[in-house]
């Protein structure tokens, strides 16, 4: 396993992170604690949830699951999204961070995350507001390292000159979908990341499983594939992307390699990611996504895959999530 650095700070993430949102969900408890475990045996550090993904059971099954081992990873949760109905049940006022943190570290069973995220912009509330919410709980030893995601590259600098100019803590990585299929990051975000020394930590990586390339239509679900356990997941696809998938199938193939891990190893190609997030609802898709991070890409290899993608530099996100 490769380990790096998240964004300019001293914490080391495994190349290969491991995503929850399946835990309690498409993968049950017993499977979602076999995958957990198998990803630290395999070498994964970093662990990834947040508040919302399966009503909390997710985090509640990783605090189960963690029990005598939770010093082994790097813990990273989220919150920002809608959690009830309520006014203040949304967003990134303090008083709605405060609220979800402590309630994510009793599902968690601990008395500290390694890093804090804020799901997705609020505008509603002051940056600053949520700034110094998330510097008092650095401060407070609950917190560790604090992250962005689904940010605008503005909205990010935004944030980062409030920090720089109030001398708080400053978000060192930020999520955002990014995958072969989807690199509209590299427009705005990226640039902005490497000149300023944040982590990317790409979600969808495989494009909802498009890149796998087990897709060869939108009228059939692969068995035991995402959109056959989450037909709303349907929204993603299309006949081009499901071409797509086919393509890189077919140059992974010449590459020797499947074709998840030749998406997942050419985003760990790129300088500004730190950990690349992939879920999992089987040890299986686990064991044969930490393939990739063996697979050295040669420039030929890469410059292959990037003009395959090439389309996919502009136009629409594959997924962003915003509060509406």
């Amino acid at each position: 396993m490769q380990y790096r650095s998240l964004g300019n700070s001293g914490l080391k993430v495994s190349a290969l992170g491991l995503g929850t949102n399946s835990f309690g969900g498409r993968a049950d408890e017993a499977t979602s604690t076999r995958i957990l475990h198998q990803a630290i045996e395999s070498g994964i550090t970093f662990i990834d949830t947040a508040n919302i993904y399966t009503n909390t059971e997710s985090e509640r099954i990783i605090g189960a699951a963690l029990e005598g081992r939770r010093h082994e990873v790097v813990l990273a949760t989220k919150a920002g999204l809608v959690r009830g109905e309520g006014p203040n049940q949304r967003g990134s006022s303090r008083y709605h961070l405060q609220m979800e943190l402590e309630n994510s570290l009793r599902r968690l069973r601990t008395d500290y995350v390694d890093l804090y995220q804020i799901h997705t912009f609020d505008p509603e509330t002051p940056l600053e507001e949520t700034l110094r919410a998330l510097d008092d709980m650095v401060r407070s030893g609950k917190v560790r390292y604090i992250g962005a995601s689904n940010y605008a590259a503005w909205e990010l600098v935004k944030a980062l000159g409030i920090s720089e100019n109030k001398g708080l803590n400053r978000f060192v990585s930020t999520q955002v979908s990014y995958s072969l299929a989807d690199r509209t990051p590299e427009i705005e975000l990226v640039p902005a990341c490497l000149d300023q020394g944040v982590g990317i930590i790409p979600y969808f990586p495989l494009a909802g499983g498009i890149l796998t390339g087990k897709y060869t239509s939108t009228e059939k679900a692969p068995e035991g594939s995402r959109v056959e356990k989450e037909p709303r997941f349907t929204r993603f696809l299309n006949e081009d992307k499901i071409a797509f998938g086919q393509r890189v199938n077919g140059l992974a193939q010449e590459l020797g390699h499947s074709a998840s891990a030749i998406s997942l190893a050419w985003l760990m190609h790129q300088p500004v990611v730190s950990s690349v997030i992939v879920g999992a609802s089987r040890v299986e898709q686990l064991v044969d996504n930490a393939l990739s991070t063996s697979i050295k890409l040669d420039e030929a290899a890469l410059a292959q895959l990037d003009q395959l993608s090439e389309p996919y530099r502009r136009g629409e996100p594959f997924a962003v999530y915003r509060l509406s």
